[in-house]
């Protein structure tokens, strides 16, 4: 008997023929079920691959083994008289048969059954029209500028290409109506070989400019190539061969060249991109090195770029740049951020490097950044912060830190629309900056667009998912529907990767808050007024009122005075307030509303109440009334606001409208002390109310509900 003839008795090409129709019935259902499930990409190839890695897996099962009616033989063990491979050969036949019958039927349906003609008119006007709207969602005037590659000997030479495209990035922003994606985005593609139309759909540009940089003793190669994205046609590719000390005419050089290749000319406005500063090579070495260090943003790295920045001062006194930096990095080692230095140890020395840069370049925008980040960390100085941070984005607005800085400012000021029409712009050109997805999602919850918010987290799952601040977006949205069973453990998993994070800590601190979990508060490092509400509740109150006095005299009265009237106290607020201020007209001037209210103007006002100062206490009142209504508004339906606004209508006499925002507040999952009267001393009066005691039982239960699937005990009520 033939090799061949021996195939077929063993039915190894029936086995054959069976085992890849049936793989391929497997890759249509898997191409089916993965998106189904939201599943990786590689799935399907790793399905593939083990089919494939299966195929002579089988082929050398057919040919060695036997199935007999004693079960599955070695061939050789099997005497040939008693062999039924002919009557297994005619039911692999049969199965055969059916798969294929199966694969038909599933083939004329996935090419015919599922609507109109592939090419039909009405399907490739479809396709036209789908390919049209992503067209226009993607500005032709828009690019993308990735890392430069490191071809140095040294690997260690990296930051330099990595600031060199830096550097052509900022000036490519400085282009009136040239949009250019930031900085975090483009760089999250680093070392990852990705199809560039699907970086281009990413973050929305028409174009990419990538390249390379070998950089050998005191000379540089740069190459650079521009490519557009929907066909991947190179609009124009140059090499640059010079010596170190003309690294800063290249990147002009590679800037213009682009404005020209993209027809620039078209573009409204300015067309020339910003200059780069000049400065001895050395000096320029230093600079971008310590930029990359303080982008990580932990403390031994900025420590670390402090030293390099200090190095290249001493070469070049007067460079713009490095002093920005140098006042920025200070700032960020403050007890705040990620040092330890105190706000009066760093804020002379950032000053001073911020000051000495503007007089050395009037434009340079991180000067003006982190003057801005200087005034919007200090008391009453918030109109000052916005006016730098503006100036600085308006110079280069690819800054996204100022971006961020400045919706924070307006934030706080209380323009929530304002804030996040800025976060929208930071999402829109760098959507994988972290803190981006942060502050949009936290915008979206003050308007009560929750979905808005879900979308935004959804867009940059692919590539944030698990990251600290994609964990606090997450947790975040929770949190802002009374959700701590599902936020906690976010906030949790997100303190495990970033311990020192003041704003993880403070929402969890907040949920520790509402569930009454007081003494944790004191163990872990919480904000001031978490720890100074935590230590009054579990009556250490001469060490709150300490740590209250303490925080007023650096211009955080709000612990103070809430502390002093739950103490009923009302009489120490007005001393307080009248050895400071004049008016309370001058009281609002340094503490406007924000964005969730103006309860420090709600203390205030309830004390002038309980002291009978009627006349302060209306204008008090007015000036709550004037922020309230500004917030209500603008659409804010933030949970806080629906409390303070409850204080604010007990405090008018208006009981009913009281008891509105307070059932309001609870049926939206608010959760306060238990005995909110003692929270709000202003609440007092409709204590024994049926629907305050109503509302109140109704918190109760909803922080009950949440300990004990938390794995605590319920409160003892």
């Amino acid at each position: 008997m033939s090799f061949f003839e021996e195939l077929k008795r063993r039915n190894v090409f029936r086995v054959g023929i069976a085992y890849i129709v049936v793989g391929w019935l497997l890759l249509q259902v898997t191409d089916i079920v993965v998106p189904i499930l939201d599943l990786p990409e590689w799935v399907d190839k790793l399905v593939l691959f083990l089919i494939a890695l299966g195929f002579p897996l089988v082929i050398f099962f057919a040919w060695a083994f036997e199935l007999t009616p004693e079960g599955i033989k070695r061939e050789k063990e099997v005497d040939r008289s008693t062999s039924i491979t002919n009557v297994t050969g005619r039911k692999l036949d049969r199965a055969i048969i059916a798969v294929l019958v199966l694969a038909l039927t599933w083939f004329a349906w996935d090419k015919f059954g599922k609507g109109s003609e592939p090419f039909s008119e009405q399907s490739m006007a479809q396709s036209q029209e789908a390919m049209d709207q992503k067209k226009a969602l993607t500005p032709e005037k828009s690019i993308a500028v990735l890392p430069f590659v490191n071809m140095s000997d040294e690997a260690e030479n990296e930051y330099f290409s990595d600031g060199i495209s830096e550097e052509i990035l900022n000036a490519l922003a400085s282009v009136d109506n040239l949009k250019v994606a930031g900085r975090t985005s483009s760089f999250a593609f680093k070392g990852r070989n990705e199809d560039l139309r699907t970086i281009g759909e990413a973050l929305g540009v028409g174009h990419i400019l990538e390249g390379s940089v070998r950089k050998a003793g005191n000379t540089v190669r740069i190459t650079a190539q521009l490519i557009q994205v929907d066909d991947g046609f190179h609009l124009w590719s140059e090499t640059f061969d010079r010596e170190l000390t003309n690294v800063f005419a290249i990147q002009d050089e590679i800037a213009a060249a682009i404005l020209t290749a993209m027809k620039a000319e078209l573009l409204a406005g300015e067309t020339e991109a910003l200059a780069a500063d000049e400065t001895n090579p050395r000096a320029y070495e230093l600079y971008l090195l310590s930029r990359q260090r303080i982008y990580e943003r932990e403390r031994a790295t900025i420590e670390s770029a402090v030293a390099m920045l200090d190095e290249a001062l001493k070469i070049d006194p007067a460079y713009a740049p490095a002093l920005a930096q140098r006042g920025i990095a200070t700032l960020l080692l403050r007890r705040a951020n990620y040092g330890d230095l105190t706000s009066e140890q760093a804020e002379p020395v950032a000053k001073a490097h911020f000051d000495r840069a503007l007089a050395a370049d009037p434009n340079s925008a991180e000067a003006w950044a982190g003057l801005g980040l200087y005034h919007s960390n200090r008391a009453r100085e918030t109109q000052l912060a916005i006016d730098a941070l503006e100036k600085a984005v308006s110079i280069n607005p690819n800054l996204i830190d100022a971006k961020n800085w400045l919706q924070q400012a307006y934030s706080s000021l209380g323009d929530s629309r304002k804030a996040l029409e800025i976060v929208e712009d930071m999402f829109e050109s760098d959507p994988l900056y972290p803190p981006a997805l942060v502050n949009l999602v936290q915008g979206y919850n003050r308007y009560g667009a929750f979905d808005q918010s879900a979308e935004a987290i959804a867009r940059v799952t692919p590539f944030l998912a698990g990251t600290p601040n994609f964990l606090d977006a997450q947790a975040s949205l929770h949190l802002a529907q009374g959700d701590c069973v599902t936020g906690m453990p976010l906030l949790e998993r997100s303190l495990e990767l970033d311990p020192d994070s003041g704003s993880t800590k403070f929402g969890w601190g907040l949920c520790l808050l509402s569930l009454h979990q007081y003494e944790r508060v004191l163990t872990e490092f919480m904000p001031p007024w978490q720890r100074i509400f935590s230590m009054h509740k579990t009556g250490r109150t001469e060490e709150a009122t300490l740590a209250a006095f303490e925080r007023a005299a650096i211009g955080d009265v709000n612990p103070l005075l809430a502390l002093l009237n739950r103490e009923d106290r009302p009489q120490d607020v007005v001393r307080f307030f009248d050895d400071r201020w004049t008016s309370v007209a001058q009281f609002d001037a340094e503490y406007p509303g924000g964005s969730f209210g103006n309860d420090v103007m709600l203390e205030l006002a309830f004390a002038f109440s309980r002291t009978n100062d009627s006349e302060r206490f209306e204008a008090a009142m007015q000036y709550v009334r004037a922020d309230h209504d500004a917030l209500l508004e603008q659409g804010i339906v933030v949970n806080p606001l629906y409390w303070q606004e409850a204080v604010y209508y007990a405090l008018s006499g208006d009981e009913q409208q009281a008891l509105n925002y307070l059932e309001r507040a609870i049926a939206e999952g608010g959760m306060r002390y238990k005995r909110i009267a003692w929270q709000y001393p202003a609440l007092k009066p409709l204590e024994g109310h049926p629907r305050f005691e109503a509302a109140q039982q109704k918190m109760i239960e909803n922080i009950n509900r949440q300990r004990v699937a938390l794995g605590l005990e319920p409160l003892d009520v």
